[in-house]
């Protein structure tokens, strides 16, 4: 049988309902069950479906959206094969190209040729055999966060300074070895007001969010204990969301631009997240039905 709408999970979150005090997979489950509901009115079905499992038959599905995929950067190889496999079976949200930009921080480094305000980022290549000592003197920051160019939910990311370079540079050789990392000065933004989070649908603003860490961490994640809070973005933040969603190419049907204030007050872009973001419908309920409904104009 046909559904027209496959909402891709990973198989720690494919399990409903939640176990009684899970909040995590219960706000999962409650945002995907507004999508659904949303996608339903709409006359649109769905399903959520663990990306990795074996036995699927893709073809069923008349599109595949990325919603909570949130192991494929420790499953990159295996992710990526699967990607090229499936974009031939069904119709992927975001398109594949977009997922393939996204999923490397390089993709910072375009935006800024772009024009747009990115956080200022030094690539550090696999196989470079620089220290990190000698990194912060080169990039002249004395403290700065660095973490894998593929990555997520904070994996591998540490403040450093002066004081800890050469205790974290031990981990940071290992981890050239098999990737690149990024290394962007630390924004004492984070630490004083958090960090924002604009969602937008076929490049136009929806709702945002406000992440803040918790007291004597740099984290916002609500995975490291960090605070999540609705906010009224400035018409400057929207601006700068929506330029740097117009920067891809194509437009995503939906993604996040995650961004701060530096010490002169100007916002820059953290990230983009156009791959499985986080979108906290559950902040805003009608996000559901125009999240939808880009879904459904992206199959017209």
């Amino acid at each position: 049988m046909k559904t027209d709408v496959a909402l891709l999970t990973e198989r720690r979150y494919v399990t409903a309902p939640a176990p009684a005090g899970d909040w995590y997979l219960e706000n999962i489950l409650r945002d995907d069950q507004l999508l659904q509901t949303a996608l339903y009115q709409l006359g649109l079905s769905s399903a959520r479906v663990d990306w990795s499992d074996p036995d699927e038959d893709w073809s069923r599905f008349g599109c595949a959206v990325f919603r909570t995929t949130w192991d494929y950067f420790n499953r990159f190889q295996e992710f990526t094969a699967w990607l090229g496999r499936v974009q031939s079976l069904t119709r992927l949200r975001n398109e594949p190209a977009l997922i393939r930009w996204n999923m490397d921080k390089h993709y910072l480094a375009d935006l800024k040729a772009l024009g747009i305000a990115v956080v200022p980022s030094l690539f550090v290549e696999q196989g470079s055999q620089v220290g990190l000592p000698e990194l912060l003197d080169q990039a002249g920051w004395h403290d700065a966060v660095i973490k894998p160019c593929v990555s997520g939910g904070a994996r591998h990311t540490y403040r450093v300074g002066r004081e800890n370079a050469e205790q974290v540079d031990a981990v940071v050789q290992r981890l050239l070895t098999s990737e690149s990392l990024i290394l962007q000065p630390f924004q004492q933004a984070i630490v004083e007001r958090g960090e924002d989070s604009l969602m937008l649908f076929n490049g136009r603003f929806s709702h945002a969010v406000r992440k803040v860490a918790k007291p004597g961490d740099f984290r916002v994640q609500d995975d490291h204990g960090g605070s999540v809070y609705a906010s009224c973005p400035t018409p400057s933040q929207i601006e700068l969301a929506e330029g740097a969603m117009a920067a891809c190419d194509p437009m995503p049907v939906y993604g996040r631009v995650d961004m701060l204030q530096d010490q002169q007050g100007h916002w820059m872009v953290m990230e983009i997240e156009i791959i499985e973001p986080e979108l906290w419908l559950r902040y805003h309920p009608p996000a559901a039905t125009a999240l939808a409904q880009a879904i459904a104009e992206s199959l017209s």
